[in-house]
C-alpha cells in the first residue's frame, strides 16, 4: 500500500474487526499507513457495527482510541444517500456502506478502503478511492 502523506486509510467493518483481532496483514497495512503520516479513520457508524459480546471492551476502546472516528453529519448522510441513488441502490442492505463511503469520500485524499466487501464499496464509491480487500 502507497500513499502520499495526507492521505486517509478508512476502515470498514471487517477492516476494524481484523484490527481489533491483531489481524497481522491488516496491523502492517496500517502500520505502514501511520509510517506514511497517513490519516486512520472510520465512520461512527463502523463500531456499532462490529462490536460484538466475544470483543473486549478494553481492546475495542484502546483501539478506537488510535483512530479517527469520523461523525455522521447530515452532510455524509445526505451524500450517502446521493451516493445510493447513482448506484441505483437501496435499503438497509447497502446503508451503512454508503455511509462509510460518504465518510471516506469527505477526507482528505488519496484515500484507501480497507474492506471485505470491495464490490460494494468500488460500485458506490467510484474511481474516487481505492479498495483493499482484508
Amino acid at each position: 500500500m502507497n500513499l502520499t502523506q495526507g492521505g486517509t486509510v478508512v476502515l470498514d467493518c471487517e477492516g476494524l474487526s481484523k484490527l481489533v483481532a491483531d489481524d497481522s496483514r491488516v496491523i502492517a497495512l496500517v502500520s505502514r499507513a501511520r509510517d506514511q503520516r497517513t490519516h486512520v479513520a472510520t465512520s461512527a457508524i463502523t463500531p456499532v457495527e462490529a462490536r460484538h459480546p466475544g470483543i473486549a471492551q478494553p481492546r475495542f476502546d484502546w483501539v478506537l482510541s488510535r483512530i479517527d472516528v469520523v461523525p455522521v453529519t447530515e452532510d455524509i448522510s445526505r451524500s450517502a444517500s446521493k451516493l445510493l441513488a447513482a448506484a441505483r441502490l437501496h435499503g438497509h442492505k447497502y446503508a451503512l456502506d454508503a455511509i462509510l463511503c460518504a465518510t471516506a469520500l469527505s477526507l482528505p485524499g488519496p484515500v484507501i478502503v480497507l474492506t471485505s466487501d470491495p464490490e460494494d464499496i468500488a460500485t458506490l464509491c467510484g474511481p474516487r478511492v481505492r479498495v483493499v480487500k482484508v
